[in-house]
């Protein structure tokens, strides 16, 4: 099985919206609405794959060490494993368009996302973004995110 080493990027404005980009082109859910976000290339950290993925996806600019780290899911279901690590940004230039492997953006509520959005995003987001876990996994289906409890030191 292939490891995939992800980071994503959670743009959100000052209204609590997250941007998302309708997938197009690409080797991985296609016509659905997700994050900008793909694999780490040799090199580069995970924020400065987030800050790419953000720029190549949407055209927006972003300095990858002022991004926050939310947090990481690990996955392993279908034959796929890897680790989603996803980055936050409120600080951005450039105006949201659909660029490489996305045919059309928006603004959503992380409450009322798109039926049409990726399977994991909702739980996600809402272990990341609103709940504040820093680690989760996926092993019981796409949509089935859980939090780990970390011990406090």
């Amino acid at each position: 099985m292939t490891f995939h080493l992800v980071a994503w990027l959670i743009v959100q404005d000052h209204a609590g919206r997250v941007l998302l980009g309708r997938r197009s082109g690409s080797s991985y859910a296609d016509g659905l609405w997700g994050l900008p976000g793909g694999h780490v290339e040799v090199g580069e950290t995970l924020a400065q794959a987030a800050a790419r993925e953000g720029l190549e996806e949407v055209g927006l600019r972003v300095n990858p060490a002022a991004l926050t780290c939310l947090g990481a899911c690990r996955y392993d279901l279908d034959g796929m494993g890897g680790l989603d690590v996803f980055f936050l940004t409120c600080d951005w230039a450039g105006e949201p368009t659909p660029l490489e492997k996305t045919s059309e953006v928006g603004w959503f509520d992380p409450h009322a996302l798109p039926g049409d959005a990726l399977p994991w995003l909702p739980g996600v987001l809402d272990a990341h973004l609103r709940g504040g876990v820093r680690l989760s996994e996926m092993l019981d289906g796409w949509a089935a995110v859980r939090g780990v409890p970390l011990a406090e030191h």
